[in-house]
């Protein structure tokens, strides 16, 4: 039999792939994870922007099977950056031209007067040395160090890996006439109800699959194969875990460095508003100012082309920050979206707040290869840790899905 430890995207596909005998446990009272949805007042939230960004058509149809294909929106994203009060259109290194003719001169001028250095280095040092001092430092490192709410000397040149618009200087000049900011997720598909349709839909397809639900895996016997729920002993041939990786390791009682695992956490504010704001076409924005208090804010209303102002907000926290209460923060995201133009008197009529912790991990080379060194001595056990926590690394909801039939077929 094989156990699956979490009731996510990454599970619920992995028991789609498998043609093993198997059994979920999750430890909330309802699957989906971080894909799952809230619905109230008239208004769909997911815990955070969850988007579905398909590259393979055979899994957007797997995804989508059972899922009334009317109530399937395909959205062609828009984002921009709200600087100093202007939008500029995203990815900002692409787009400098349209900055006030100074700032743009400086850009230039740093860009083509940076030098990439070679070997391996930090992600802000790959910044400063591809895009100079002025792109550097009006957006990339502004914008994700209030992201990854850390120093970005800590993470990789590569810690974003392909999700990083990456552009020459060539190609920033050729766009000045020939506007071009295609990205890996152009184009995404969202369900009306939300993110937490295409689980119900993957979930539909595993019907003979139990699925305990509040159930919470206590320890793990990696001699015996036996798992320890607060509810009973599991005897398993292969364990599947989709929890953070650091934290099945600590079921395991494998000891670690607690430093090599590092990450953020992140508020998410979903906000309903009486009516529409003054931004009717934007998907989602980015805003690197530090003296607003999110980084990011998008818009369910523009993407479900609904007729009340919807947004979900995101504020990144070091792991350890001691919040405040719920109350403070929504007044300070308030008055920073009347500061920066996003609503005027619209009223607040629901909010709801999640915490995602992890939110997102930092990926440094020791971290690389910590993974890699535990996940081989588990594999030995037949314990296979998988999805964006458990593989401990930055990807798509589509890239975790990928992975769990991968999983599910090296192990057939």
């Amino acid at each position: 039999m094989d156990l699956i430890i979490g009731a996510g995207v990454s599970g619920i596909a992995y028991a789609n792939y498998t043609n093993h005998p198997c059994e979920i446990i999750e430890k909330e009272s309802e699957i989906g994870g971080y894909c799952r949805t809230i619905k109230r007042n008239g208004f769909v939230w997911d815990y955070s922007g969850h988007f579905f960004h398909f590259r393979h058509p055979e899994i957007k149809k797997l995804v989508s099977k059972n899922i009334e294909q009317s109530t399937l929106s395909t959205v062609q994203k828009k984002t921009s950056i709200l600087y100093n009060g202007q939008y500029i259109d995203f990815p900002f290194q692409k787009n400098i031209h349209q900055l006030p003719k100074d700032e743009f001169i400086d850009c230039l001028y740093d860009l083509f007067a940076a030098t990439p250095i070679e070997g391996e280095y930090s992600f802000k040092e790959m910044v400063y040395s591809h895009y100079g001092k002025s792109i550097a430092e009006k957006f990339l490192i502004p914008y994700n160090e209030k992201l990854y709410a850390c120093d970005l000397n800590t993470l990789d040149q590569e810690a974003m890996g392909r999700f990083f618009p990456k552009a020459g200087k060539e190609e920033i000049v050729l766009n000045f006439k020939n506007e071009e900011n295609d990205s890996y997720n152009q184009i995404f598909v969202y369900p009306k109800g939300g993110a937490i349709e295409y689980i119900h839909s993957l979930a539909k397809n595993i019907k003979e699959t139990p699925i305990s639900l509040k159930e919470e895996l206590i320890s793990i016997d990696t001699n015996k194969k036996i798992a320890q729920t607060n509810r009973r002993t599991l005897k398993f041939d292969n364990l599947i875990s989709t929890m953070p990786f650091p934290k099945l390791l600590d079921k395991c009682g494998i000891q670690y460095d607690k430093g090599l695992f590092t990450c953020n956490k992140v508020l998410v504010l979903n906000i309903g508003f009486d009516r529409k704001g003054k931004d009717t076409k934007s998907s989602w924005i980015y805003i690197p100012d530090k003296d607003v208090i999110f980084y990011r804010v998008g818009y369910y209303d523009n993407i479900m082309q609904s007729d009340r102002m919807s947004v979900y907000v995101e504020i990144g926290f070091p792991e350890n920050a001691q919040l405040k209460t719920t109350n403070y923060y929504i007044d300070k995201v308030i008055a920073d979206m009347i500061k920066c133009g996003l609503i005027t008197d619209q009223k607040v009529v629901d909010y709801e707040a999640i915490i995602m912790d992890p939110a997102y991990v930092h990926i440094n080379k020791k971290s690389v290869g910590a993974v890699k060194h535990f996940k081989a001595l588990l594999e030995k056990k037949k314990i296979y840790s998988i999805g964006r926590y458990g593989s401990w690394t930055y990807c798509s909801i589509e890239d975790n899905i990928v992975e769990a039939r991968d999983l599910a077929l090296k192990i057939k």
